[in-house]
């Protein structure tokens, strides 16, 4: 390989490396994340144990995992302190735990907020789940993959809210 095309490759990898770097800010928060709201949706929680397998398989999970219940949902909220390829679309846990999953489609809520939603079946098991990932400044993801993106390209700061709502139907 000739020298300059060495020279040139190295010198355009340096320059686009800060781009993949985490953020300062970022690293410094890795620890800490804000408190789990008090309400959903004008609607008080209730903490839920996670079972011995979620807090396992979380156990390297960049943030923090709780689940609730607001008497009719159930509730899983996760802050996420650094762009991560360990966050997946919750179709993708639906899916692995046996369930048929119908397509996403966009959904507002009464606050005109974007959700993420799928049905997910399995026997005589029926759900409707809702997904919507937020940062500190109060934009709205639908999705993960243009969250982390726009995370790890600092077009969004953290830590981010993700909160996954099951309905049962």
């Amino acid at each position: 390989m000739n020298r300059v095309l060495v020279l040139s490759l190295c010198m355009a990898l340096a320059a686009i490396a800060p781009l993949f770097a985490p953020h300062a800010s970022v690293a410094r928060r890795a620890a800490r994340v804000p408190p789990w709201p008090q309400e959903f949706q004008g609607q008080p929680l209730t903490a839920v144990a996670l079972s011995p397998q979620e807090r396992r398989f979380l156990g390297d999970f960049p943030g923090a995992v709780a689940r609730f219940t607001d008497g009719d949902n159930d509730i899983v909220m996760r802050w996420v302190t650094q762009p991560t390829r360990k966050l997946h679309p919750a179709e993708d846990c639906y899916r692995g735990w046996g369930f048929t999953v119908t397509p996403a489609r966009i959904r507002n809520d009464r606050d005109a907020s974007a959700w993420r939603c799928f049905g997910a079946h399995r026997g005589n098991d029926h759900r409707e789940v809702c997904e919507q990932l937020r940062d500190t400044d109060g934009r709205h993801f639908t999705d993960v993959s243009s969250w982390y993106w726009s995370a790890t390209l600092r077009g969004s700061s953290g830590p981010w809210l993700v909160t996954t709502v099951a309905s049962h139907r």
